[in-house]
């Protein structure tokens, strides 16, 4: 069993050889929109997960990724001939939803930002109904 330090060097190589693989394996210019984010591989090295984005829409997208899936074995076969392990490990390519996510936080981020602006101008010239402070002070309650 491998440990996972040397499992995380190899998911870093995997990475690079999967950024450079994908131009020379696969012949077309829409895998130019192909981003190699992250790779993952198992304590065993066995399995590696490849992690990708891709600029552009949703039928772009289904593209690539049916590209990905058909060329998968070519894909893996060039990672065996650049790796010097004596086991290449099988490959999943799986598109990374993390910039999608990112940019919906940003917008619930500015929508928040906007409510609180909004709230302090509301705000702005207002007094307390009561006083300032309306808890009871220890030297309130030895007077009364």
């Amino acid at each position: 069993m491998a440990d996972s330090a040397r499992a995380a060097r190899l998911a870093k190589r995997v990475q690079v050889l999967m950024a450079q693989s994908l131009r020379t394996v696969i012949k077309d210019e829409r895998i130019d929109n192909v981003t190699v984010t992250d790779a993952r591989v198992t304590n065993d090295l066995q399995h590696a997960t490849v992690y990708y984005t891709v600029f552009g829409e949703g039928e772009i997208k289904a593209e690539i990724a049916e590209m990905l899936a058909k060329r998968t074995g070519a894909l893996r076969k060039e990672l065996g001939r650049n790796l010097t392990i004596r086991l290449t490990p099988t490959l999943a390519f799986v598109a990374d939803e993390i910039p999608e996510s990112a940019s919906l936080l940003n917008e619930l981020l500015a929508k928040a930002k906007e409510k609180d602006a909004e709230v302090a101008s509301l705000r702005e010239g207002k007094t307390h109904a009561g006083d300032a402070d309306p808890y009871k002070k220890d030297d309130e309650e030895e007077e009364a």
